[in-house]
């Protein structure tokens, strides 16, 4: 070789050396001084906080948590890229640790508590990275308010599904459990949270927190005709470490087929209402109201035409068209928490609804489905969508339907969604993500989650739950929830 060939491959060899360092360097986490790998594609997400955002009345000795949608580089997460401060003031000095197996960052102030009525900030910063290198387009924040001391009451479990004693229950779905308040994430997992057949062995299969509702996903469906007990240890704990006081067991059996449609929407508290709006609920005329309903962070005076008392308690509220209670953020403890953590739910349940994937049918009728039958499945419009004529959802009490609108819901005058072969309102689901219609003396079952306003008009009824990211308004209806 000639000595002008070698000095050329010298050069090539040497450029090749330096675009290699320029490059790891475009990856490196100059934040941490530690190297994350080239992301993969997509941004790092926050899927949960507790407190939830905009939380009143949270203990002072609440610990502070994010939940991540990808595993987390332990390496990028501390005190400078996890922070928590009240306003104009230096970050509260704590710990700072993650728990990988929820991939939660996990925030708890020195002494093991906060000060009392105030209003804190938490900071998650782009340092944070996943494992594959993902980050954060931008700080993550959001704040929650303090009460006035500590909490030291345990939780409870409000309600679970299947429910104790229930028999027929389909063999492919998830088994749960709904908290009365924040749970701490990584305190539900495989061993505070497990079912056993009646040999007690156990069932293989995955735990998860979504909200503040515990779901236990067999790996395989269950058997059918089977008798199953599910429990829920002390293990299990709040945001201010108070356990379970005892273990919760209960049992079901299962019948003999698997459920159609996708899985029921995890509703939380939420489902506590049958109407939970975040501005306002207003009614005329003679309603009629089975269920106690709701409004936060909305004060009571957003509450319109019920004649509503207050309860000596001042935790909530009657009126003689509600067979229930009425609650609203301004009252007194424990209801302005109850209510934060309801909407965090609400607001979770819209999500899940509205990220449910691989739809049966999209653009079913170009969004008129009137005279139809639906057998149970997932069904996306991208746009509104109309029901001027009876509109039949035909499957048996274990099915589901959901309904992903991307636009405006309408029901006309006169209407009916009709339920037939056993189907249930409790298992039909109606994402809206613009104004919901109600048409005079219509006829609606179901659980409608609505971005934005849930307009039911004179003398329609809905079997069901009305859940408002912003108002219910109401004229002489009758609205009923749905059976557990």
């Amino acid at each position: 070789m000639n000595t002008i060939q070698k000095y050329t491959k010298s050069l090539i060899t040497i450029f090749i050396m330096l675009l290699a360092a320029s490059l790891s360097a475009c990856f490196n986490d100059s934040s941490s001084g530690t190297s994350s790998p080239a992301p993969t594609g997509g941004l790092l997400t926050v899927t949960a906080t507790g407190p939830a955002a905009d939380a009143v009345g949270v203990s002072t000795n609440s610990a502070v948590t994010a939940t991540f949608g990808d595993a987390i580089n332990a390496d990028t997460l501390d005190t400078a890229s996890f922070t928590v401060a009240a306003a104009s003031e230096m970050p509260v000095t704590g710990a700072v640790s993650l728990d990988a197996a929820t991939n939660t960052g996990i925030f708890q102030p020195s002494g093991g508590n906060f000060g009392a009525s105030t209003t804190y900030i938490a900071t998650i910063t782009t340092a944070v990275a996943s494992e594959n290198g993902k980050r954060l387009s931008s700080d993550y924040q959001w704040s929650f308010t303090t009460g006035t001391g500590a909490d030291s009451k345990a939780p409870t479990v409000t309600s679970t599904d299947a429910a104790d004693g229930d028999i027929g229950v389909a063999t492919n779905r998830n088994i749960s459990a709904n908290f009365s308040e924040a749970i701490y994430v990584p305190s539900v997992n495989g061993s505070t949270f497990v079912v056993t057949d009646v040999n007690s062995n156990a069932v293989t299969g995955t735990v998860e927190l979504v909200g503040t509702t515990a779901i236990f996903n067999p790996v395989n469906d269950l058997a059918t005709n089977t008798e199953y007990t599910a429990t829920l240890t002390t293990g299990i704990r709040d945001l201010a470490a108070n356990t379970l006081a005892a273990n919760v067991v209960w049992s079901f059996t299962t019948g003999g087929s698997a459920a159609r449609g996708p899985a029921p929407v995890t509703l939380g508290t939420a489902g506590d209402y049958v109407i939970l709006a975040k501005t306002g609920i207003s009614t005329t005329g003679v309603t009629n109201i089975t269920g106690d309903i709701a409004v936060s962070p909305a004060a009571e005076t957003a509450i319109t035409g019920f004649s509503q008392t207050r309860d000596a308690s001042n935790t909530f509220s009657t009126s003689g068209i509600v067979d229930g209670k009425i609650f609203a953020a301004n009252m007194a403890v424990p209801t302005p928490s109850m209510l934060t953590t309801a909407i965090s739910d609400m607001e979770t349940a819209y999500t899940d609804a509205a990220g449910r994937t691989n739809p049966d049918s999209t653009e079913l009728g170009a969004g008129n489905i009137s005279g139809l039958t639906l057998s149970p499945g997932l069904y996306k419009w991208s746009s509104d969508l109309l029901i001027a004529s009876d509109v039949t959802l035909d499957g048996s009490a274990n099915d589901v339907w959901i309904f992903q609108i991307a636009g405006k819901l309408t029901v006309s005058n006169g209407v009916s969604v009709i339920l037939s072969g056993g189907a249930v309102a409790k298992n039909v689901f109606w994402q809206v993500a613009g104004n919901t219609t109600f048409g005079t003396t219509s006829n609606v079952s179901g659980v409608v989650l609505s971005k934005t306003l849930i307009d039911i008009q004179t003398e329609a009824t809905l079997k069901g739950r009305a859940l408002a990211q912003t108002a219910v308004t109401l004229d002489a209806n009758m609205i009923t929830q749905p059976a557990p």
